[in-house]
């Protein structure tokens, strides 16, 4: 068995020799821009970090496969971004809504030689984490999310377990979009669920991020609160049949409004297109949509998934949020 000590100074050898952009790695300089606009614009091994422009609140990871970029958003409002490299043809990293189930800031793979893992933050128990890592400027992993290894250790800081990161593969940046039907305003229109039964138990848990999950295929919502649900009611979703989930984060809530941003994460749908009506797309009862306006606070995230919530319990279903049981 190898000494730790001597396995710590192999892991940096390593580390160095085969991630020379991780060590390399920059801060970019915003200089008074958007950060979405200049996350388009990274190198690899590039990233950028604004704590400040949000500095506390619920927080969002959302993950482009395609532009191998990261963004995370703070009560609603993107804080950081940077370069990343998933998965390589043969291993390509699963698109999809996840949880942080496990934070370790060093780590070393089961699979892979002990190969290091600095600042691992696990998606899956089979192997899918988001860690310090080679930046070629292309996906190169075995399905895991490397980062630069200056920004893997302040989005470490920043995040904690049970948050949610959404991977996508579409080529596009979240866009602004009008309310999603369970946080628009309540028209007085006809309905076929206006008056339908629900549950609503917000004293289950007091305070907490929230999170609103809702099946296509079983016609259900569950909003969870801190992990906790307080909430259900059947919700139907007009229009094409979605073969692919999205998801809403709001952005910021002030005196015009409500703001928030759409991003398709699956499927093959219509990329980023936020039609006009969003809120028409959507069939609960009133009752619930207004209890569920109480709730929502800017960094809350309204997820859509076309998968049932039936496989397990209410928000920790295998089919709608990620957990396995095989540790890598």
């Amino acid at each position: 068995m190898i000494n730790p000590s001597v396995k710590k100074i192999l892991a940096a050898a390593l580390l160095a020799f085969a991630a020379p952009s991780a060590l390399l790695a920059q801060q970019v300089d915003l200089a008074g821009r958007p950060i979405l606009e200049v996350a388009s614009r990274l190198k690899a091994g590039q990233y950028v970090w604004a704590p400040d422009a949000a500095p506390e609140g619920p927080a969002l990871l959302i993950v482009n496969l395609a532009t191998q970029r990261a963004i995370l958003f703070r009560n609603g409002v993107p804080i950081g971004a940077s370069t990343v490299s998933s998965g390589k043809k043969g291993y390509e990293t699963p698109t999809g809504v996840f949880t942080i189930l496990e934070k370790k800031q060093e780590h070393y793979s089961r699979t892979y030689n002990n190969a290091p893992m600095p600042n691992m933050q696990r998606l899956t128990w089979k192997g899918i984490a988001l860690h310090a890592g080679n930046l070629p400027g292309y996906p190169a992993s075995h399905g895991c999310i490397r980062l630069p290894t200056k920004f893997s250790g302040l989005l470490f800081g920043a995040t904690k377990l049970g948050m949610t990161v959404i991977i996508t593969s579409f080529p596009v940046q979240p866009n602004q979009s009008d309310a999603p039907g369970m946080a628009a305003p309540i028209a007085a229109t006809a309905s076929t669920l206006a008056r339908a039964p629900y549950e609503w138990h917000p004293e289950r848990s007091a305070s907490g991020p929230v999170s609103v999950i809702v099946s296509t295929v079983d016609e259900r919502a569950i909003v969870l609160r801190n992990g906790v649900e307080i909430g259900s009611a059947p919700v139907r979703v007009n229009g094409p049949p979605a073969t692919g989930g999205w998801a809403y984060a709001l952005r910021a809530w002030d005196e015009t409004g409500q703001h928030w941003l759409k991003l398709q994460y699956s499927g093959a749908g219509q990329g980023m297109e936020v039609p006009p009506g969003e809120g028409d797309r959507f069939d609960a009862p009133w009752d619930f949509r207004h209890n569920v306006q109480t709730v929502l606070r800017p960094g809350s995230i309204i997820i859509v998934t076309p998968q049932s919530l039936k496989a397990g319990s209410s928000g920790t279903s295998a089919t709608v949020i990620e957990n396995e049981d095989a540790a890598r």
